[in-house]
């Protein structure tokens, strides 16, 4: 089999694998408030998370097309195969160990800080496409700070709307409502998360001159949305545990107003198509519903060794990235 073409089924393997794993890593994220309050049984949760990341996968691909030319552009990248596939291993890798030890770390900054560590250990700073980099970089940082602040003003909004509503009663219902918002949210971590893989594809296959545009071709729409939706039935049952219960003790309307919160601040980013990290705007948006709630009702510790995480992930993954890519230059 031709060396070129043996690489790009490596790398699209790897990219579903990616996706598989995404799917069972951050979709925790996504219901974890819904479990923790018993509006939805695990079971049902995840089947229903599975569902709607499948539905929210094919119906977008702006985030896709950034991911495929703004960290760097394709059409010129030295050793792009390898540099791809290098990639991935690094970003599969830190996945897998962060969800060994139930930490919600990011799968977006594991991809994005993989990708720049690799072109670097290949052409060095230059290969990075700074503009669309740093725009990246912008949404990943904002992001999580915009969920703090929309979480704590609608929940503050709700403690005045509710604050006569017998307790009792307005749990009930806003378990309820609780149903509906984890589906708008897993459908919104679709819409966003499952195009960082399809975005890895397309990169291959601009590199490797199977396509000429940056266009997401509708199997790889299909594979990455299946690979997301087949990982999510898998579950993550430590992150659920970690963002579910560690951060802050969720009460029916808290959620609702976390899954608000979250699938706004999500859904707004895929609509400008920038990349975000599902898992630090969902957890921070439970952070700001848990200030607006009771500031001493938050686990800080909890959210200190979260941030850490969040902090380390890039350049972490970025390292990762450069030694597998050293590596498979030795091979190929």
């Amino acid at each position: 089999m031709d060396t070129i073409l043996l690489l790009t089924i490596l790398i699209v393997v790897g990219a579903l694998a990616f996706d598989f794993i995404n799917g069972f890593h951050d979709t925790a994220n996504a219901i974890a408030t819904a479990v923790s309050t018993k509006a939805l049984k695990p079971r049902h949760a995840i089947i229903l998370a599975a569902v709607m990341n499948f539905a929210g996968a094919l119906a977008f691909t702006g985030v896709a097309k950034t991911i495929t030319k703004d960290i760097v552009d394709p059409f010129s990248l030295e050793n792009g195969t390898i540099v791809i596939l290098a990639a991935l291993l690094a970003a599969i890798t830190w996945n897998l160990v962060t969800w060994y030890y139930g930490i919600p770390s990011s799968s977006s900054h594991a991809l994005i800080g993989a990708i720049a560590g690799a072109a670097i250990a290949a052409a060095g700073v230059s290969a990075l496409n700074y503009k669309g980099f740093i725009k990246i970089i912008q949404a990943l940082i904002f992001s999580p700070i915009l969920a703090f602040v929309i979480g704590f003003i609608i929940y503050s909004i709700f403690k005045v709307v509710f604050k006569n509503r017998n307790l009792a009663k307005t749990n009930r219902n806003f378990r309820s409502i609780q149903i509906a918002t984890a589906a708008l949210q897993s459908f919104t971590h679709g819409t966003n998360d499952a195009q960082k893989a399809m975005g890895i594809i397309t990169m291959a296959l601009i590199v490797n001159n199977y396509q000429t545009s940056d266009d997401i071709q509708t199997w790889v729409q299909v594979s990455c949305a299946t690979a997301m939706g087949l990982g999510t039935s898998i579950g993550g049952w430590k992150i659920i545990k970690t963002v579910g219960g560690k951060i802050m003790k969720i009460r029916p309307v808290n959620g609702v107003a976390a899954d608000l919160t979250g699938a706004a601040v999500i859904f707004g980013a895929t609509a400008i198509h920038l990349p975000v990290s599902t898992t630090h705007v969902i957890s921070s948006s439970i952070l700001g519903v848990g200030s607006a709630h009771r500031l001493k009702g938050v686990k800080w510790g909890t959210a200190q060794r979260m941030l850490i995480t969040w902090v380390i992930t890039l350049p972490i993954s970025a390292s990762l990235a450069a030694i597998f890519f050293y590596i498979l230059n030795v091979f190929f």
